[in-house]
């Protein structure tokens, strides 16, 4: 089998590609080694930066959307209880967010993937990349029934995630690393109850972090900040609402409706970054090349800007023949990337509670968020990178 651009892995950054390359008329193959209900299942951020919007929007995909998804011109920071507001649009010309969940955003690619002629193999065992390096690259694996396969093709994009083979077949001698991992987790739930506020809040308590957030005007998605060790079952609901409303604060706690979770995890925080995107015919995207704290919600906004960057080139290249996109592919990704591991490393800073943390870092702290309020400048910056920095200014 052959085609021009092998996509490694059925997530968002694959799926998005895998529509661009199709309107595009670019002949392209996903293949995910899980099943759809799996990769659709999986519960992650849903805070869409006007990138991701546009680019729905432009492939077709956003009617539900416009229909279901929740524009917000505004976030809110929170110390001890006491709430302010970062007015975004304002600040920023009207740039806004969008609350629309990730499961949803999978289930519209997948939806319109067979009409639009997204070509996508299902549960592709040992999976295999070869001759990145060459003219001629190529991907095998395995069926479920153990038959097995190779496609040639002309490109690789690596949008398999942190743990997929894309990134492990660049050589450890050309990939350069960088992480930082954080002594803290977030322990999340998922209810079925109207959000306590309108727009998200953010949290900064002297016991730890918290998150007010949303999927829906019916279906609330809560955080706190906990100790990586924390097991969930120390923490039936009640102990969560408890604590979560005593993180919030009186005013806030007051709107908080408690209800049965139906969804709760623990998710470790990490900022990781891999250099080059690119190596031979194998281009990295999303969580393959980098990974960000969810604070901010930059993880699947970035996989989508890597996707926007590498379907623009891939476009170029079939339709010109010129190389200077995929040529310069990783230098504008990891320009855009660095940006915004900065931004959600500075936010994870300023609201969690540190192990090592003392009364003078506390009190740094607390004039970092005080001068926020009070400065238009510090929330300018703050919102122009919270909405998303444009492609061009990446």
């Amino acid at each position: 089998m052959r085609t021009k651009v092998a996509i490694i892995g059925a997530g968002p950054a694959g799926m998005f590609l895998g529509h661009m390359l199709a309107a595009a008329g670019i002949d392209a193959r996903v293949i995910e080694r899980r099943d759809r209900d799996y990769v659709e299942g999986r519960v992650r951020a849903g805070v869409l930066e006007q990138v991701t919007v546009d680019l729905m929007h432009r492939l077709g995909i956003a009617d539900r959307l416009v229909a279901e998804g929740l524009i917000h011109g505004g976030t809110n920071l929170s110390l001890d209880g006491e709430l302010f507001h970062i007015d975004m649009a304002a600040l920023t010309g009207g740039s806004t967010v969008t609350v629309y969940g990730q499961q949803e955003v999978m289930k519209d690619l997948f939806d319109a993937a067979g009409p639009r002629g997204v070509d996508i193999v299902w549960n592709a065992q040992d999976v295999a990349l070869h001759d990145v390096d060459s003219d001629s690259p190529s991907v095998t694996w395995t069926t479920q029934d153990g038959e097995p396969i190779r496609l040639d093709c002309d490109f690789i994009a690596g949008c398999d995630g942190y743990h997929g083979v894309s990134r492990a077949s660049i050589p450890a001698d050309v990939l350069k690393t960088f992480e930082r991992v954080y002594p803290f987790g977030w322990l999340g739930i998922l209810a079925d109850v109207p959000p306590a506020e309108h727009e998200l809040i953010y949290a900064n308590h002297e016991r730890g972090f918290a998150l007010a957030s949303m999927r829906s005007a019916s279906r609330s998605r809560y955080y706190i900040q906990c100790a990586l060790d924390e097991k969930i079952e120390d923490w039936p609901d009640d102990r969560f609402w408890d604590e979560l409303c005593l993180r919030l604060g009186p005013a806030t706690a007051a709107k908080v409706v408690r209800g049965p979770s139906f969804e709760k995890s623990i998710a470790p925080l990490r900022s990781f970054v891999s250099e080059p995107m690119r190596w031979g015919r194998l281009f990295l995207t999303g969580d393959a090349a980098h990974i960000v704290p969810p604070t901010g919600a930059k993880g699947m906004n970035l996989a989508v800007s890597d996707v926007t960057m590498l379907g623009e080139a891939l476009a170029e290249y079939y339709g010109s023949g010129s190389t200077a996109g995929i040529d310069g592919y990783s230098a504008r990704a990891l320009a855009r990337v660095w940006k915004a591991e900065r931004f959600s490393w500075w936010f994870t800073s300023i609201t969690h509670r540190f192990p090592e943390m003392d009364g003078f870092a506390r009190r740094l702290q607390m004039a970092e968020l005080e001068y926020i309020k009070g400065s238009p400048a510090a929330q300018k910056t703050l919102a122009e990178n919270y909405v998303g920095l444009p492609l061009e200014a990446a």
